[in-house]
């Protein structure tokens, strides 16, 4: 097992999850809340609850168990592969194709192609979630990377910590967006009477920035560039849908509407980060799928 020990030496005020979070680049939020759940993480040698506030001088101490070998069968998916070199792989996911297994997806997913494919993925995360830096939406197609080992994988999600990474996504939304470009800053969190969606809220919520660019009008519809500052769960498709332009084809978060579409109208089409092995940067770009692009062609 390993050990995360820290003082706090500023600030404060923050949730106990969201500091161990923001200081282990290599972990995720939820991954930290279910070591506070398992008595894993003290405060000044006493269990605490994820929803602790921190304070100056607190002494934050964390057992991280080593990583359960990966149970998750490899399956032959074919892979619309952009870009792979002995350290990572950049992915254009279909739509449909959920990123990780889960209750209810256990087979099919990406993280299945991706053991079949690679000779070796990242051990960092959890034994369903090897090699998974980031995530997007079962039905959001596009650009992902997957890292091969530890030290690119680290590499990569300080990288996410640091809002260095360029994310840039297609969406179609529904209205006339009236201004040519702006930015949506609104805390996300927990719905606070749906569980399974996400809603801009000032309690229990982290800071979420979206910036987007219109791309073309049309009757009744807006093609925009949305770019992530934040990476918060169903982002974009939240803060579309708080400013009253929810994403096309977004049943969890609009409403069905007169367009026939077959998914989802969210693609993400740019994804640039530092190589964490060639120390340079590097851009990927997606064409917009044939659904899609069928869409917009209609229009």
């Amino acid at each position: 097992m390993d050990k995360f020990e820290m003082v706090v030496q500023r600030g404060g005020g923050g949730r106990l999850d969201s500091f161990i979070a923001d200081n282990m680049a290599e972990h995720s939020r939820s991954f930290i809340q279910k070591l506070i759940e398992q008595n894993m993480v003290s405060v000044n040698d006493r269990p605490a609850k994820s929803n602790y506030k921190v304070k100056k001088g607190d002494r934050i101490q964390a057992v991280i168990p080593k990583p359960q070998r990966i149970t998750v069968e490899a399956a032959y998916i074919p892979l619309d592969v952009v870009y792979e070199d002995g350290s990572l792989i950049v992915i254009n996911k279909p739509a449909g194709m959920v990123v990780h297994p889960a209750p209810g997806n256990r087979t099919g997913t990406l993280v299945n192609a991706l053991l079949h494919h690679c000779d070796s993925l990242s051990e960092v995360n959890d034994e369903v979630r090897p090699g998974i830096v980031h995530r997007i939406d079962k039905d959001t197609t596009g650009l992902l990377v997957a890292a091969k080992n530890e030290k690119v994988h680290k590499h990569l999600v300080r990288q996410l910590k640091d809002h260095s990474i360029t994310r840039k996504y297609i969406a179609l939304v529904k209205g006339e967006i009236d201004e040519d470009g702006g930015s949506i800053e609104a805390p996300i969190g927990r719905h606070p009477t749906d569980r399974k969606r996400m809603a801009v809220v000032a309690e229990n919520s982290r800071h979420a920035v979206t910036h987007f660019k219109v791309i073309n009008r049309f009757r009744g519809y807006t093609l925009m560039e949305a770019r992530l500052e934040t990476g918060r769960t169903h982002q974009i498709r939240v803060h579309m849908h708080y400013i009253g332009h929810p994403v096309v084809g977004d049943l969890k978060y609009g409403r069905p509407g007169n367009l026939e579409v077959e998914s989802l109208m969210l693609h993400a089409a740019v994804l640039g980060f530092i190589h964490p092995e060639k120390d340079k940067y590097v851009e990927f770009r997606a064409p917009l799928p044939g659904h899609f692009q069928k869409v917009i062609d209609s229009l």
